[in-house]
């Protein structure tokens, strides 16, 4: 690993990359701000394995994200025994895990109701209750990893609590949950729903008409993705932080063993087989992706208590809904802070300040306020907390314009997989998801020999498919409309 001097002026080389070469595409922004989940960076946090890139691996995974760090880790797990293992660089543009997944809300929430009722009505209940499943199985199988690895990662399994506020809009959702329930979706059966009769003592927030309650996890997930960075590098996987890749292509010489050049500003990669864990910064190095993964803007906050205040303490997850596109989530801190995020209702009506943004180095002002007396006004019995924002930040998601994420073989490219589009709901997708990419990798097994919910499956059709259902639920947007 490099001094840190030397990073420092690597860093230097990969901001001029990035404001010269890359200013027309959607590349992580050089100086990102500060999340509080990058607060205590480990020892990783700008490792380079060695101090020049590799000239060629077997395999190169772009990002070093949850996705990245998830994927290798599987990959050295689906090694047989006795066999060598494949080489394997992760070359990541910034920090390691300085990306949306270390901006999030902690959550790993499986949705088990909400748009897995409009899965259900677009491809069926047999189709909807495999992601459901999926993503639920998520939530106890991270604890028994985390458990197993002896991971410090504050992982918690509790109950999240869904707070419905607009009695109009509870009763379309609770309408879907019991169509999901007639029609046999055992995951949705792990749900309950609480009437407006008992919904504000239940929840404990204020004007609520109505909740849905099921099992989810809290997780500090920058500490557990750096656990398995440190893991793989350990066994051999190459790690090259602040190296941003400009570009991937075919190599230029004739049946060679190593079919891809995967290039960056540091030197060139020769790679047999590239993964791209990039999420919302797909399209800049697989253009067919271009509409298909969309780089969303979010924001999150911390919400501290003084010492001896007499608030309630918070020991579920909450999502507080006021209608399909208005929401916030949050998750308690065992420090007894709250991380909430959302404040949609500040800038979604802009789309200049959210869609297709890939700007996260500062945060809207508008969203900075909203927060500010948030549990004063939300929950009962924080009246007299005292507590105040601590921080707030912003991240970029990768949208996916069908609200399904892309899993798979890149179509018409032999040797690319793709682990991205995750529309801000990758905690309870991500892990096993990678799990898969390893079998087809290793294994060369097909996607539906992996266990993964069928549509997940990145294909030339939902390429070609022109609807765009990130706006379905957003209210009518501002200036930038004319651009869709």
């Amino acid at each position: 690993m490099n001094a840190s001097g030397d990073i420092i002026t690597t860093r230097a080389i990969a901001y001029t990359f990035f404001t010269t070469t890359m200013s027309s595409e959607h590349y992580p922004a050089p100086n990102g701000m500060l999340p509080y989940w990058r607060t205590e960076p480990h020892r990783l946090d700008d490792c380079r394995s060695t101090d020049a890139l590799p000239k060629e691996s077997d395999i190169v995974i772009v990002g070093a994200g949850y996705a990245g760090a998830s994927v290798a880790y599987h990959i050295l797990g689906q090694t047989k025994p006795g066999s060598k293992p494949p080489s394997i660089t992760i070359v990541e543009a910034r920090q390691a895990c300085s990306g949306a997944t270390a901006r999030n809300g902690g959550h790993v929430k499986p949705d088990l109701y909400n748009y897995i009722s409009t899965v259900a009505a677009e491809h069926g209940v047999e189709a909807a209750g495999e992601v459901a499943a999926f993503e639920a199985k998520h939530v106890h199988a991270m604890k028994d990893f985390v458990d197993q690895e002896n991971i410090d990662c504050d992982y918690t399994v509790t109950k999240a609590i869904d707070v419905q506020l607009n009695a109009q809009h509870y009763q379309k959702l609770k309408d879907g949950y019991e169509r999901l329930i007639a029609a046999g979706c055992g995951p949705t059966k792990q749900a309950r729903s609480v009437g407006a009769n008992e919904a504000q003592s239940f929840s404990g927030v204020k004007g609520a008409v109505g909740c849905f309650t099921y099992d989810a996890g809290s997780i500090w997930a920058y500490k557990f993705v750096l656990h398995l960075l440190e893991k793989v590098v350990s066994q051999g996987v190459n790690l090259q932080t602040h190296t941003p890749v400009s570009s991937i292509t075919k190599s230029t010489i004739p049946s060679a063993p190593y079919g891809w050049e995967v290039k960056t500003p540091r030197g060139t990669i020769a790679a047999r087989k590239v993964i791209f864990a990039t999420n919302a910064y797909t399209s800049a190095l697989v253009p067919q992706y271009k509409d298909k993964i969309i780089p969303v803007r979010g924001t999150c906050s911390r919400i501290a208590v003084p010492p001896g205040s007499t608030a309630p303490r918070l020991t579920h997850t909450y999502t507080l809904r006021w209608g399909g596109w208005d929401y916030d989530y949050l998750i308690p801190r065992a420090d007894g802070s709250i991380v909430v995020g959302g404040a949609r209702s500040t800038f979604i009506h802009d789309l200049n300040d959210w869609y297709n943004v890939s700007d996260d180095s500062r945060v809207l002002e508008g969203a900075v306020r909203y927060f500010d007396g948030y549990m004063q006004r939300n929950f009962v019995g924080w009246e007299h907390s005292h507590a105040y924002t601590d921080r707030v930040w912003t991240g970029i998601m990768g949208y996916s314009a069908d609200g399904l994420p892309h899993v798979g073989s890149v179509p018409g490219q032999s040797g690319q997989y793709i682990l991205a589009g995750f529309t801000g709901h990758g905690m309870p997708q991500i892990f096993f998801a990678a799990q898969g990419i390893a079998k087809m990798v290793v294994d060369g097994v097909a996607f539906e020999e992996t266990g993964l919910p069928r549509l997940f499956k990145t294909s030339q059709s939902r390429l070609d498919e022109r609807e765009n259902k990130i706006f379905h639920s957003t209210p009518q947007t501002g200036p930038s409309q004319a651009k869709l």
